[in-house]
């Protein structure tokens, strides 16, 4: 498979040079033909002919490159790779596998700045999120090397001196598809406990943003890690129902739309492999009229805007007691109204550019739905065009604020995933966990009080799997992540997610002799 990439970084004057796989065109048109598949070591391209995928740069709306997609070949050829990889790994001990991790991690800090770059150009979010996301994912590399060498089992004691054992076993090749908003972050995400535990990887992402999985597999490679431990293929979703139904994948992690999880359930159910999926989300926000304003605020944007809105776990859904409704949406549309929107690559920017243009498009029709619906804009909801003349194609959009929201709403009960807020009222405590739950998805949910006693008592009836008190969209990667219901199955991060990419093995040991019926 070869993608020609003809635009790599646009970046300003002052921004520090990247040393990525793909060439600076901005003295002119330079083509550099550079695969991004990457399985038994290397870069490698396609054996098939297949229709190509025309990438975009966000921030511009120039094209960024071409891929194709993997076929069946390819796939059996990455799987291969894979499997060879695990013999040789899931014999080291847990020691030696947190050694290669680790480096992986030192070079990941010491490549920061490029990693992050290209993960702008390829995704459209501002520099500042990219480089946190660089940094998350480098933390969770760390974390799970650190629980390499403390996978173990148990010793049960058994009469007449017998006894059993378990033991924790990886499970094999374990298939990871990741999302285009956090590209780079959610291949870390999913490869860490993965290969700490002993099993190697066959990762796809998404096709629109396809070129840190690339990195992060050279990183692997370059620490120490057995070619072939953590190989990348491209493609939509014909490449990945190659792989959720490869008879050789032991285990399928996605990160996406709840359509797409259902689909890759029912084909991983085929050969009855665990799955672990973190799906979409219409999060809850609940705020209570004891709360000091300013912090709720704060909650409210970091709950709708990180990403230009494209955060699965973002509570779109703002309930505000009705004293403190007039306050906080003054408060709200001013700050969201100063967000600074633009070219992605600049420290001052804090909105970037959404991932495409049909998404744009998407986002702002359901704005414009909503005013049908009966919804008011407070503020954005609108078409930008930066005057940076090289970024007039790019995907951006102001963000926005809805007033007068109602339950029924569109843009209350489903998953918009841009730059949209919507509030909502509410009087009391009861009332609004009711209206909070009202919902199939249940990925995360907020609350801001200083009512120490109803945080956690409104927590405890919130139906999310993962929940903010006083903060919101904060993810240590020490703590589990997930949802309830439709939201998904299993966990990513924490010590929980090495029961998702291990399996028990129970082993009796007989130290008399054999008690026979027959």
């Amino acid at each position: 498979m070869l993608q020609r990439l003809a635009v790599s970084l646009r970046r300003p004057a002052t921004a520090p040079l990247a040393a990525a796989a793909v060439r600076c065109a901005s003295s002119g048109s330079v083509d550099v033909t550079v695969p991004l598949n990457f399985w038994a070591g290397k870069r490698r391209t396609s054996r098939g002919k297949h229709s190509e995928e025309t990438v975009y740069e966000p921030a511009t709306g120039r094209v960024l490159c071409h891929l194709e997609p993997c076929g069946a070949a390819d796939v059996d050829q990455a799987v291969e790779s894979a499997k060879l990889a695990f013999g040789h790994w899931s014999k080291l001990s847990g020691m030696e596998r947190a050694r290669v991790m680790i480096e992986a991690a030192h070079i990941i800090e010491g490549r920061r700045e490029e990693i992050a770059e290209m993960e702008v150009v390829n995704n459209g979010k501002s520099i500042t999120e990219a480089r946190l996301d660089v940094d998350s994912g480098r933390l969770c590399i760390e974390y799970y090397a650190a629980m390499a060498s403390t996978l173990a089992g148990q010793h049960v004691q058994l009469p007449g001196g017998s006894f059993a054992y378990t033991r924790r076993e990886p499970l094999g090749v374990c298939v990871g598809i990741g999302a285009w908003n956090y590209p780079f972050q959610i291949a870390a995400w999913k490869s860490a406990p993965a290969l700490a535990c002993g099993n190697s990887m066959v990762f796809k992402p998404s096709q629109v943003t396809p070129v840190t999985a690339v990195m992060l597999a050279e990183i692997y490679e370059k620490a120490g890690a057995p070619e072939g431990l953590f190989n990348v293929v491209q493609g939509r979703q014909e490449t990945g129902s190659l792989l959720c139904h490869h008879p050789d994948v032991a285990k399928v992690s996605f990160t996406g739309s709840v359509s797409t999880g259902k689909k890759i359930m029912e084909m991983a159910s085929k050969g009855v492999k665990p799955v672990t999926l973190e799906l979409g989300g219409k999060s809850p926000l609940l705020i209570f009229q004891d709360s000091d304003l300013e912090n709720p605020v704060r909650g409210a944007l970091m709950a709708n805007f990180l990403s230009q809105g494209q955060v699965c776990s973002n509570g779109t859904r703002v309930y505000v007691q009705k004293d403190i409704l007039a306050e906080f949406v003054d408060r709200v549309v001013k700050r969201t109204q100063a967000i600074e929107i633009g070219d992605p690559l600049l420290e001052s920017t804090r909105m970037g550019a959404l991932v495409s243009q049909p998404h744009l498009e998407k986002v702002l029709s359901y704005v414009d739905q909503a005013k049908k619906e009966g919804a008011t804009v407070l503020c954005g909801g609108e078409h930008f065009v930066p005057s940076d003349p090289k970024l007039k194609g790019g995907y951006y959009m102001t963000p926005c604020v809805l007033g007068d929201c109602t339950d029924e709403m569109s843009c209350v009960k489903e998953e918009i995933f841009g730059p949209v807020m919507s509030v909502l009222s509410f009087e009391t405590e009861e009332e609004v966990l009711q209206r909070a739950n009202n919902t199939t998805l249940g990925l995360a949910a907020g609350v801001f009080t200083k009512d120490v006693n109803r945080a956690h008592r409104v927590v405890e009836h919130l139906k999310a799997g993962s929940c903010f008190i006083n903060n919101y969209n904060i993810t240590p990667v020490e703590v589990p992540f997930g949802g309830f219901k439709m939201s998904g199955i299993g966990r990513e991060n924490g010590q929980v997610t090495i029961e998702y990419y291990s399996q028990l093995k129970t082993v009796y040991v007989e130290m008399g002799d054999v008690d026979s019926l027959f």
